[in-house]
């Protein structure tokens, strides 16, 4: 049985602490959500939770008339709500009108939830975490700027460069001539090998970056290995799931684009080129040379085979196998199917390659 807080708790228990609190109209400003009771505008929200768990200073949304009910027995101080579903709010629920609730929600969990976005030093330190210069080994040619923080055991090479606000996690490993951008996080265990790196990157635990590739060409005799001689490339503002890997380029860069989000156990091939705010979910794989355009959003477990070009806005579901050309829609979708296509198939299934 899961716990359940108490409707009368002004806090819902959370893994990570608020770093800030809103009043209800503070929030109204910052989503253009309408206020059904303007009596309520005061009320002070200091925490997220679920809308049948939330409490008195909890803020919680619902996008689905299936939960009316849920809605009609809340206990919450605020909820995000769809305008046909506002007159079931509860009498003393600050109800958030707004057409798109989930939105609304994420905009203010942001707010609230500041420092969660990204991985934070296990020492909690501002600067070199304390510790760390003891315990990490920064090599003497490493170029740190002022308020970079370093966990213990971690691992700077020759030659990198590291800018101010950026957190490396505790155990991490920067290669060589690796470039990181300012106010970037670092996760524990991550290693980053050949790569440049933006602005406010975060790179989740686990994370591979700038591995060799996949490619192995067939002869009569043997395997012949490619050697991956190119870099990894983030723009200003990517995300990297946990345990996921980004292998570096053989004939050209692989590249992310900026504002992309990867989720965790996502392969990334050599050579692949991804554009900007493109979303993919765990478990997708992308082998080597996939070009996917702006806004590409690629579903859990999907795999692209190599040297597909997906187009811009393009919506891959998930499972599906993608073996074609997916052309895109510029601001809509194009929906992907199952063994989506082709007769591609009979691209060579033993080498990711170049």
């Amino acid at each position: 049985m899961r716990p359940r807080a108490s409707p009368a708790a002004d806090t819902y228990p959370a893994a990570v602490r608020p770093s800030a609190e809103l009043t209800v109209a503070a929030i109204v400003d910052l989503t253009g959500a309408q206020l059904a009771r303007r009596e309520l505008r005061e009320r002070r929200i200091r925490n997220i939770a679920a809308l049948d768990d939330a409490g008195a200073a909890d803020i919680c949304f619902i996008d689905e008339p299936a939960h009316r009910h849920e809605l009609t027995a809340s206990h919450a101080g605020a909820c995000f709500v769809l305008p046909r579903l506002a007159s079931s709010a509860p009498p003393g629920l600050a109800a958030l009108v707004t057409d798109a609730p989930y939105r609304a929600f994420a905009t203010v969990a942001r707010a609230l939830f500041a420092e969660a976005l990204r991985p934070s030093s296990l020492f909690e330190g501002g600067g070199r975490a304390a510790g760390a210069q003891v315990h990490a080994t920064v090599h003497a040619t490493a170029r740190i700027e002022a308020g970079v923080a370093i966990d213990p055991l971690a691992v700077i090479g020759p030659r990198a460069e590291i800018g101010t606000g950026t957190v490396i996690g505790a155990g991490a490993a920067i290669g060589p001539d690796v470039r990181i951008g300012r106010q970037c996080a670092v996760g524990a265990g991550v290693t980053i090998l050949h790569a440049l790196i933006g602005d406010r990157v975060t790179i989740h635990s686990g994370a591979r970056i700038g591995e060799a590739g996949f490619g192995f060409p067939s002869g009569a005799d043997r395997h012949l290995e490619i050697p991956q001689t190119r870099r990894v490339i983030l723009q200003d503002g990517v995300e990297i799931g946990a345990n996921s890997t980004i292998d570096r380029g053989c004939i050209r860069d692989t590249v992310t684009g900026e504002g992309t989000a990867i989720g965790s156990l996502v392969r990334i091939g050599h050579d692949v080129s991804l554009g900007r705010h493109c979303l993919i979910a765990p478990q997708a794989g992308l082998e080597g040379g996939v070009t996917a355009g702006d806004f590409v959003i690629i579903g859990g477990q999907a795999c692209i085979a190599a040297g597909v070009t997906i187009g811009e806005g393009a919506v891959i579901a998930g499972q599906n196998r993608v073996t074609a050309d997916l052309a895109g829609r510029a601001g809509g979708k194009s929906v992907g199917t199952k063994s989506a296509a082709g007769k591609s198939a009979a691209r060579k299934s033993n080498e990711d390659r170049p």
